[in-house]
């Protein structure tokens, strides 16, 4: 059965990561999104602003200027507008007129990420942002590390990557892969939830993957699980462990060995290309800052190896974007996931009109 093209349309009316907390640190901060230049800031009183990277005067890019008291100063006449986009000095002029301003963003940082809202501000439901415990400010916080790798294909195929794992046995076969047969042939449960799909995957008596291995010293085989939650329209939830083999881990999965959370995000820059913006929690040995920088830096090589994919992938289809791609028996919770985006889109579509009067 063929399904929808793999260049998805934007969804607007949605939280997404725009960049994590420590992106702020060094002043004004660029990124483009759904094609808008966006700089992003914290101005002199802690609060994070996202206005358009235009100045109004002269079409400057904001993001070329600094941070003063009263917000973000365009470094080519010094104009300074506040989170709002609204100018609040022009030097050299007392009066400011209305048309001074420029296009703001409603952003929200909670949990160590700046999220913001592309689509109508009126719906921007900061209530609509998910909890992710694992972070500072969380319920459960874990040691983590951050960070962001750009990929050139649309942001959707990020989503595609992480609903069909059975590419983890060809793709990552030197880190969390494994035996490729094992992937195929794992136990599998797929659930639809409200707004995206949720599955869990278990692979019985497996050997551990080398990534696993260092992490938790496993000796022999293993009982691993994945569990992976998408929640339209960019992201994915994943918690992923194992332990030795025979110690009933569907009954307890609360035992010595490897546990590790991961919160991943799909951040459209263009239609053709996006923002992978992740996080990764060491749940194993929470004692030990080695073991989460270790971690991560294990990871890496295999978001690469994704990103690589996905750019590839990408460079096919724009060759015959229209052409159909096809699904086969393991694409179940990828096919659910693009049926809850594409509910969502329509359900957006419907509500332009209304928005628009």
């Amino acid at each position: 059965m063929a399904r929808e093209s793999a260049n998805a349309p934007f969804l607007r009316n949605a939280w997404y990561i725009a960049c994590w907390d420590q992106d702020l640190e060094k002043g004004p901060f660029a990124r483009t999104i759904m094609n808008e230049p966006i700089a992003f800031f914290r101005d002199a009183q802690g609060k994070v602003g996202a206005v358009e990277d235009r100045c109004c005067h002269r079409g400057a890019a904001l993001t070329d200027g600094r941070i003063v008291e009263n917000g973000l100063q365009c470094g080519y006449h010094g104009l300074v507008f506040d989170v709002s986009g609204k100018c609040v000095e022009i030097p050299g002029q007392d009066a400011i007129p209305p048309m001074a301003k420029i296009k703001y963003y409603p952003v929200v940082e909670k949990q160590e990420a700046i999220w913001i809202w592309m689509g109508d501000p009126a719906l921007a439901d900061e209530s609509k942002i998910i909890d992710w415990p694992f972070h500072k400010g969380g319920a459960t916080p874990l040691p983590h590390k951050k960070g962001m790798l750009p990929f050139k294909a649309n942001y959707l195929m990020l989503v595609d990557n992480l609903m069909d794992l059975t590419h983890l046995g060809y793709v990552h076969s030197r880190t969390i892969g494994g035996n490729p047969l094992q992937h195929v042939n794992a136990e599998m449960n797929v659930e639809r939830t409200g707004n995206g799909v949720k599955f869990a995957r278990w692979m019985m008596e497996s050997n551990p993957p080398p990534t696993y291995v260092k992490a938790a010293g496993f000796t022999g085989k293993v009982d691993r699980w994945l569990e992976f939650e998408y929640r339209a329209p960019c992201l994915v939830l994943q918690y992923t462990g194992a332990i030795d083999a025979g110690k009933g881990a569907k009954q307890n999965q609360n035992q010595p060995g490897f546990h590790s959370r991961i919160l991943h995000c799909a951040t459209p820059e263009t239609d053709t290309t996006a923002f992978y913006i992740f996080a990764a929690a060491n749940g194993y040995r929470t004692d030990d800052p080695q073991a989460t920088e270790d971690f991560y830096n294990e990871l890496i090589p295999t978001f690469i190896e994704d990103v690589t994919m996905m750019s590839h992938q990408q460079s096919r289809i724009d060759l015959d974007p229209e052409r159909p791609l096809i699904n086969i028996k393991s694409d179940a919770a990828l096919v659910h996931a693009r049926r809850a985006f594409s509910a969502a889109y329509e359900a957006e579509q419907k509500l332009r009109p209304q928005a628009a009067e």
